[in-house]
Formats: C-alpha cells, sequence, structure tokens
C-alpha cells in the first residue's frame, strides 16, 4: 500500500456522481493479517512522531470524521490507528441523536464546538454528516427540528438536501481555509459482513452488550443508507475535505489503510518545528550560559 492518498480505489476529492459498487469492501488481493499489523505498527509510530511536530507547530488542526453503517468497526479502527499518540493532543467525540438543546440550534452547531484547535487532533466518530444520512432515511426527524417552512416529509425535498450539502460544503471550506486538515472516512462493510457481526455479537457472550436491536431494524433500509451515502459523498467530496472509500469486512485491512492515509496525510503537510529569530537564539545561548556557570 504506497501513496494511497491518490489513489482512486480510495480516494474520492471531488464533486460528482459517485458510486459505492466502484470501490472494495475487501481488498482483491489478500494480505498477511501479521503483516498488516506490522504496517499499522510502523505508520502508528510515525504518526506520534509526526503529531508533536503538529503539536509544536501549531498552524494546523486535524480533523477526522469516521462514518459507516453499524458494527463496520469505527471504534476499533480509531482505537488501533491513534493509540500510540499522546492523549493530551487528540479528542474523541462520539455524537449521538442530538438533545433537545442542540436541536434548538442549526445542524451545524453542536460540530462546531467540537473542533479540534491548532496543533491537535480531533476525531468524530459519527459526525455533521448524520444530518444527511439518518436523517435522509428517516425524514421524519426533521420535523422535530422546528425549521421554519419545513411543516411534514413533503417539505423535506432535493432542494432541502442540496440546501444542507451546499451548507457542508461551505463549513468545511471555512475550516480548512483556517487550517483545519480534514480527512472523511467511510468504512466500506458488506451487507453480508454486518450480518456476521451481528450473529456473532449474538452468540458470544463477551459480546452480547454491544448488540442493539435497532441496530437490526436500521439493517432493513441498507438500500435507503447506501443511496443516502452516495448522495452525500458526491456532494460534499472536494480537494480540502476528501472523502476516503475504506474496505472494512476484514478489520485488520480497514486499520492498515486508515494509518497509512493518516500518516502519509500528515506528512504531506511537512511540519517543522517551529524556528527561533536571531532574538531567541540569543536569549538560548545567555541561559545556557547561566546554567553552565552554575556551581554544584
Amino acid at each position: 500500500m504506497k501513496d494511497l492518498l491518490h489513489d482512486p480505489s480510495f480516494t474520492v476529492n471531488a464533486r460528482g456522481g459517485f458510486s459505492l459498487k466502484n470501490h472494495f469492501c475487501d481488498l482483491p488481493k489478500e494480505t498477511d493479517k501479521k503483516e498488516l499489523k506490522e504496517r499499522l505498527e510502523k505508520d502508528r509510530a510515525r504518526i506520534a512522531e509526526l503529531q508533536d511536530v503538529l503539536y509544536a507547530a501549531g498552524r494546523h488542526a486535524i480533523l477526522l470524521i469516521f462514518q459507516a453503517m453499524d458494527a463496520a468497526g469505527k471504534d476499533s479502527a480509531i482505537r488501533h490507528v491513534m493509540s500510540g499518540v499522546n492523549p493530551q493532543g487528540v479528542r474523541v467525540w462520539s455524537f449521538k441523536a442530538p438533545s433537545s438543546l442542540e436541536r434548538s440550534h442549526d445542524f451545524l452547531w453542536r460540530h462546531y464546538q467540537a473542533m479540534p484547535e491548532r496543533g491537535h487532533i480531533g476525531i468524530h466518530n459519527r459526525s455533521h454528516y448524520e444530518e444527511v444520512l439518518v436523517t435522509r432515511v428517516h425524514p421524519e426527524f426533521i420535523l422535530g427540528q422546528n425549521i421554519p417552512g419545513v411543516r411534514s416529509a413533503k417539505d423535506v425535498d432535493d432542494a432541502f438536501w442540496e440546501a444542507r450539502y451546499a451548507a457542508i460544503r461551505a463549513w468545511e471550506k471555512q475550516l480548512a481555509d483556517s487550517g483545519t486538515v480534514i480527512m472523511k472516512f467511510y468504512l466500506n462493510m458488506s451487507r453480508a459482513a454486518q450480518k456476521a457481526r451481528f450473529l456473532e455479537r449474538i452468540d458470544d457472550p463477551a459480546k452480547n452488550w454491544k448488540f442493539n436491536a435497532g441496530d437490526v431494524k436500521e439493517r432493513g433500509h441498507w438500500n435507503a443508507y447506501m443511496h443516502a451515502y452516495e448522495q452525500a459523498i458526491g456532494a460534499t467530496a472536494a480537494a480540502h475535505a476528501p472523502w476516503y472509500i475504506v474496505p472494512a469486512d476484514d478489520q485488520w485491512e480497514t486499520r492498515a489503510i486508515v494509518g497509512r492515509l493518516v500518516r502519509e496525510r500528515m506528512e504531506a503537510l511537512d511540519l517543522k518545528h517551529p524556528a527561533l529569530d536571531e532574538a531567541a537564539q540569543a536569549e538560548l545561548e545567555a541561559m545556557r550560559n547561566t546554567l553552565t556557570a552554575e556551581k554544584g
């Protein structure tokens, strides 16, 4: 896996017609699990090094967005890829259904509160895209937001969704212009793989706690969700806010690919420690002289 940032098998960085059928749920060439782990370990160590420079430079923030169907492995991918970084410089937000307070604001409000500051990495486990995914499959959820002009599900039409896509595009462009590096990951899991993982959660007592009957109910809307994802990705992919379509039927493939993409993107920033001006260097030299002159 080399230069995945520019591989069209994984990267979508321009608006237009988008189809999940053109992307893998499982890599066509099988890779040994041990090799995938070794690749991830190297990339994880490099990400940790780059995080230190990211913090010292303080010029960029990094926002990693993870979207997927239930049981695709978002949590495990985040945990395995980011386990080597300094936790003081990373924050993970797991967005659930909006509260009454959050519904009383525009749909981007609660997500803006969770943006990482420069020098830090923010991870959104689900994100503002839920407002053009879950709500597109269940437009009745929009009615609870009390939006002017939206009185019934009939008012949640194509023009409504395009307005939301436009708002997302404008917001992500503003974030990118302000120094936030945006990476959006869709973990592309097949329906068969989801079924197998749900059954595993039922059959394995140690995983029973992960099972949610509501997830099976949502599975009944699979085709509608695939359509919603295709529309959202096609409408919001951009060079400054690309989507990465990551195979998710094999979780070690997922982790290795995400790790490689994050490492490559951070390296592309050409991060450097801040250089000191002459006055600061002179002050350092003076402090050196003071310290070396101390007795004892």
